[in-house]
């Protein structure tokens, strides 16, 4: 059997397999990359639970207009440039890493202005490694990803796709992690152009409460306790729910380490130890 080099669009496409699994793994990557944008603001918008289209834009630092095609190629990145910086990397994701994987996978829209340029650019791509050379767009500062039609050219993969509202579920579940792993960050999700969240910044403890009330509940809010902990050069902080207030299942419970959802045995065990003596059997505290 003959050996040869794969086509770069089909490199792609296996590339994608391990990032873009639903609409949802797409939201996470390119809210992440709003995060290393430095961004305040994201905005959010999806149709039909994001298999039609998602769009999300940022306020962050923007791609300056030479650098947009480089952002939709395999292995290009702002966050690394050596083998110590990767294993001290410190952000959420590299940046454009994911980005020609998405591409490859849908019709893929990025216009994104620096502040030192007078207005956006905007490249486009139609699921090939081909990309239209940059054209003048209208956007403040930021970046605004619109990515159409999901697994459009891999219809074996788009067949996997759940219902609407299943898919839905998932993007609002990360959109969830990411509000309570960022207070600092005012966040939107629409969805079929109705307002699901709105949730400006919250940098104080009333704030912050609210934003708590509609992502986990009144009961929760008002059933919990805050608190702050510092040690051995780490810092712990957040709410935990009393005992007057549990679960018949573990699904209120999240923990986050230098703003990533993390699920770890460990820490769930230590934490229901820790109710042993006040909860009933069966029950499952949340924080």
């Amino acid at each position: 059997m003959t050996i040869r080099q794969l086509p770069a669009q089909l490199i792609n496409q296996i590339a994608a397999g391990e990032v873009v699994e639903r609409p949802a793994s797409v939201i996470k990557e390119l809210v992440e990359n709003s995060l290393d944008a430095q961004a305040t603001t994201i905005k959010i918008g999806i149709e039909q639970g994001g298999i039609k289209r998602i769009q999300v834009s940022d306020n962050g630092c923007g791609i300056p207009k030479d650098e947009l095609a480089l952002a939709l190629s395999r292995h290009a990145t702002s966050k690394i440039s050596s083998i110590d910086e990767l294993l001290n990397v410190r952000s959420l994701g590299f940046r454009g890493e994911a980005l020609p994987s998405i591409a490859s996978v849908s019709r893929l829209s990025l216009i994104s202005r620096i502040a030192e340029e007078s207005h956006a650019w905007q490249i486009s791509g139609d699921g090939n490694e081909q990309f239209e050379s940059p054209i003048p767009a209208s956007l403040p500062c930021g970046a605004s990803v619109t990515v159409h039609d999901l697994f459009f050219n891999i219809p074996a993969r788009r067949k996997f796709l759940r219902t609407e509202r299943t898919e839905f579920g998932h993007v609002e579940m990360v959109v969830r992690r990411l509000a309570l792993s960022r207070f600092d960050i005012e966040l939107q999700l629409q969805h079929n152009g109705k307002t699901v969240y709105s949730l400006p910044t919250a940098v104080d403890t009333k704030s912050c409460e609210k934003r708590l009330q509609i992502l986990c509940g009144q009961a929760f809010a008002s059933q919990s306790l805050h608190f702050e902990q510092e040690a051995a050069g780490m810092r712990l902080s957040g709410w935990m729910s009393q005992p007057t207030f549990s679960r018949s299942q573990p699904d209120l419970q999240y923990f986050f380490v230098n703003g990533r959802p993390v699920r770890d045995k460990v820490v769930v065990h230590a934490v229901k130890q820790a109710y042993a003596d006040v909860l009933f059997h069966g029950r499952h505290p949340a924080y």
